[in-house]
């Protein structure tokens, strides 16, 4: 019997490329273009972990007797949510906040199965940057490479050389924590 098809409740082209990279394609890729504003008094764990099950719920709702991913990646300095960069103002208030500090990249998945039943996982993975030189932050926003991502930055690109230590999972700050996702889709029977 063939296993129900694999919906990714995504627009993020990187969480494509990770399933990809451990053998994963999806039937089909659906955003779910939810509202993604924190909640009054929201913190970043349960911010990250409630949009990957809103994100999950609304594709759902579009695609039955499938299997419905969605993860979302929250960058968390303190309690502190940062914006996914769409300007380089708001670009370069992330960089100077995360200069030479640690901060959290919270990972939040949710896989529904084609029965409706939904389970989730939160990763937490903590980044430390470098002190970073006005020239630095400057070449980096030059880039364009911050467009659009969390936090204004993109690990898997320019900013590599930021990164002084990386505890826990690295898939996880580019966009999906691979480990815990395979985990969650073989042990709900998705067998891709």
């Amino acid at each position: 019997m063939d296993t129900p098809g694999l919906i990714l409740a995504s627009a993020s082209p990187r969480r494509l490329d990770l399933l990809r990279q451990i053998g994963i394609e999806p039937a089909a890729v659906d955003p779910a273009e939810i509202d993604e504003t924190p909640g009054k008094g929201e913190l970043p764990a349960p911010h990250a972990e409630r949009l990957a099950v809103e994100k999950a719920r609304a594709v759902a709702a579009r695609h039955t007797g499938l299997f419905i991913l969605g993860a979302d990646t929250v960058v968390a300095c303190g309690r502190r949510i940062l914006p996914k960069a769409e300007d380089a103002r708001t670009a370069r208030r992330c960089l100077e906040l995360l200069s030479g500090r640690r901060h959290h990249v919270l990972g939040g998945v949710c896989l529904i199965t084609p029965e409706g039943r939904a389970a989730s996982r939160l990763v937490d993975t903590t980044v430390t940057f470098k002190r970073l030189s006005a020239a630095e932050i400057d070449a980096y926003l030059d880039s364009g490479e911050w467009h659009g991502k969390a936090g204004g930055y993109a690990i898997q690109g320019r900013a590599a050389v930021f990164v002084r230590q990386v505890n826990g999972s690295y898939s996880n700050i580019v966009g999906l924590p691979l480990y815990e996702t395979a985990a969650l889709l073989l042990g709900r029977g998705y067998g891709g």
